[in-house]
């Protein structure tokens, strides 16, 4: 099968995010014909203030319901449907929390349009990064608490993840544990963490599991309550031997890469750590 991760440059006007990333999507689809495409972390905003992100914010339709869902809901679903391929969406901003908090939510989508999987973050981003700056996700999200795998193109068997997750190896394992086979990890990683930690975290995370990851990433500046943050892109696609096997650099575009099962298989195979692990 072949995966394609989107990197976009997204800000908080929903309305020109989605029109990037079907522009984005239809693009890469025509030049590479993926079986799945994924896109980054909250692709329908970023930045902005608490109104924009409560207005990109959108009630998901009871799962397997079939019932319709709003406007990134839909693109996604007629995305998947049009072009008959997987459409993991990132993650998109989900109303419907406890007090009316907002979840950080990843659907994944078959190529019948219907929705097969839905994650909600975990691990939320509570941190102070290197150049001072502040970020507190928990403000105004609630955090998941259940592993999502699910079946994707040919069999593949896919781990849903996003961003702050990568640091938290013990959801990797349970993932593997799980039967998965590419790890999915939509992100909006800032410039600050992301030049030292980004890929050597992935790749980590690919060694350890002996999973395929594929991370679509936001890429350059965006304005929060009037102040400047960036996003670090570079969006790739890791074997699960830790080879960076495709790579999107600065700017917005994509980047494509065959997973091969026999790979996988013959990693598993050969290095055995699942059967080797004594303490978890």
């Amino acid at each position: 099968m072949r995966v394609t991760v989107i990197q976009m440059n997204q800000g908080s006007d929903k309305a020109a995010n989605i029109a990037q990333a079907r522009r984005l999507a239809e693009a890469a689809i025509a030049a590479d014909r993926p079986d799945l495409i994924s896109l980054p972390e909250t692709w329908t905003n970023l930045g902005g203030d608490r109104a924009a992100r409560q207005a990109a914010a959108e009630v998901l339709p009871p799962q397997g319901s079939g019932e319709a869902g709003g406007p990134a809901y839909e693109f996604l679903r007629g995305l998947a449907r049009a072009h008959r391929l997987f459409v993991h969406g990132g993650s998109i901003i989900e109303a419907g929390g406890e007090g009316g908090r907002l979840r950080n939510t990843s659907l994944l989508f078959d190529p019948e349009g219907r929705e097969v999987a839905r994650y909600r973050k975990i691990h939320l981003f509570d941190i102070t990064a290197p150049d001072g700056t502040g970020y507190r996700e928990s403000a105004a999200y609630e955090g998941g608490r259940e592993i999502v795998t699910t079946e994707g193109p040919g069999g593949v068997r896919l781990g849903l993840t996003i961003c702050y997750d990568m640091r938290f190896p013990e959801l990797y394992l349970a993932l593997r544990r799980a039967g998965a086979e590419l790890i999915l990890v939509p992100s909006n990683f800032t410039l600050a963490t992301g030049k030292d930690h980004w890929e050597v975290l992935l790749r980590a995370r690919a060694i350890e599991t002996q999973c395929w990851i594929a991370a679509a990433a936001s890429w350059g500046e965006y304005l929060e309550r009037g102040q400047k943050r960036q996003v670090y892109g570079h969006s790739l696609v890791c074997d699960p031997w830790g080879h960076v096997v495709a790579k999107a650099s600065d700017g917005v575009g994509w980047a494509t890469a065959r997973v091969d099962r026999a790979l996988t298989e013959r990693v598993r195979r050969d290095m055995p750590v699942l059967e080797h692990r004594r303490l978890a």
